[in-house]
């Protein structure tokens, strides 16, 4: 039987290994295509494939099982779980391919893309343009239809030719950005706050007006120290959570 071929990282050592490889690969599990291979590599292949231990890759693939995105068979193997609830809580840990694992594995519609003004509030970041590319999504539990956020992604209008809107329906504006245009990252900046649902978020939402959400704002910098990418997230207050994991060291 072929095995499923997970995407390949660069480890930042900064942070926790078993950390960085979980979240690789439930990106690379939540991302693929619908013929993909179910069955996962052994763990001695996966070690390899990321260059840690077999210590390291085991607790790894702990952390997807628990969250019931693989499950394990002593003698056969370790498989993808092919209808695994995509739910689950948003942690940041400062890992880049975090941030992709956790906007990944969910049916995603475009629901509009196209140039405008540079919003007000958004001016700060792109002080050098006049115009960004804007880019509206909604995305839904590919179990049960439900949606469960909306995100408006506000990028420099230099990177709107390179970027092929149909892969934003396969894969977050972060990974496209980086894998596809071939943009070099340096960091992103996350922030998180509640609020109460507007009439449009409540509609795309199907939850009740002025009912809590979560929202999200991320930056994504480059290596110059220009902003990228403001993206602009709603989540469903009843359907997420965000946890911070600082590392002490």
């Amino acid at each position: 039987m072929t095995a499923f071929a997970p995407d390949s990282i660069v480890l930042n050592r900064k942070l926790p290994l078993w950390y960085q490889v979980s979240q690789s690969l439930r990106a690379s599990i939540l991302g693929r295509t619908p013929d993909a291979p179910l069955r996962l590599p052994t763990e001695e292949q996966l070690a390899g494939h990321y260059g840690v231990s077999v210590l390291t890759m085991r607790q790894a693939l702990k952390e997807l099982e628990d969250e019931g995105l693989i499950t394990r068979h002593r003698r056969r193997g370790t498989f993808i779980e092919p209808g695994a609830q995509r739910g689950s809580p948003v942690r940041l840990l400062g890992s880049v391919d975090a941030i992709v694992a956790q906007q990944s594995g969910m049916d995603t519609k475009l629901l509009s893309h196209g140039q405008e003004p540079v919003p007000a509030e958004l001016a700060e970041y792109f002080p050098d343009v006049d115009h960004v590319a804007t880019y509206h999504r909604l995305r839904s539990d590919t179990k049960t239809g439900e949606p469960t956020n909306h995100a408006r992604n506000h990028i420099r209008p230099d990177l709107a030719d390179r970027v092929d809107p149909a892969d934003l329906e396969r894969w977050p504006m972060t990974k496209v950005l980086r894998d596809v245009v071939g943009v070099a990252i340096s960091r992103i900046t996350d922030t998180v706050e509640a609020r109460l649902a507007d009439p449009e978020t409540a509609r795309l939402l199907q939850v009740p007006l002025l009912s809590p959400i979560l929202h999200y704002t991320g930056i994504t910098y480059d290596e110059q120290g220009r902003a990228l990418d403001v993206a602009r997230i709603h989540y469903r207050g009843d359907r997420f959570s965000f946890t911070v994991t600082l590392d002490a060291t």
